[in-house]
């Protein structure tokens, strides 16, 4: 799909340093930053959304929550991981990601 922008980072066609990388997924910078801490979970797989993606896939993205948390130093004082889908769900880029954000106290509800 190389009219997604998230399938040509994964490719390398647009440049973005890895926060995380393994043979099934990528976690990058959000350019749009909601919090001090806030990466993408990226699929290297095309998939629009958690609605079609396969289960193995988002099973794999959230076992590496802990790990890129900790990485990142917010495991212990806690973050919130959200998957957007469609429009009216914030979904912006049709291409399943994960964001995982943290470094501040977040209130709730989000909107």
């Amino acid at each position: 799909m190389n009219d997604c922008i998230f399938c040509r980072i994964v490719e390398g066609e647009i440049p973005s340093p890895r926060v995380y990388e393994d043979d099934k997924m990528i976690a990058i910078n959000d350019v749009a930053p909601a919090a001090p801490v806030h990466v993408l979970l990226i699929p290297k797989k095309h998939t629009p959304n958690v609605m079609t993606a396969e289960a193995e896939i988002v099973a794999h993205m959230l076992s590496k929550v802990e790990e890129i948390a900790t990485q990142l130093g917010i495991k212990e004082e806690g973050f919130r991981i959200v998957m957007n889908t469609g429009e009216k769900g914030g979904q912006t880029v049709d291409h399943l990601h994960i964001h995982l954000i943290g470094g501040k106290d977040l209130g709730w509800p989000p909107c």
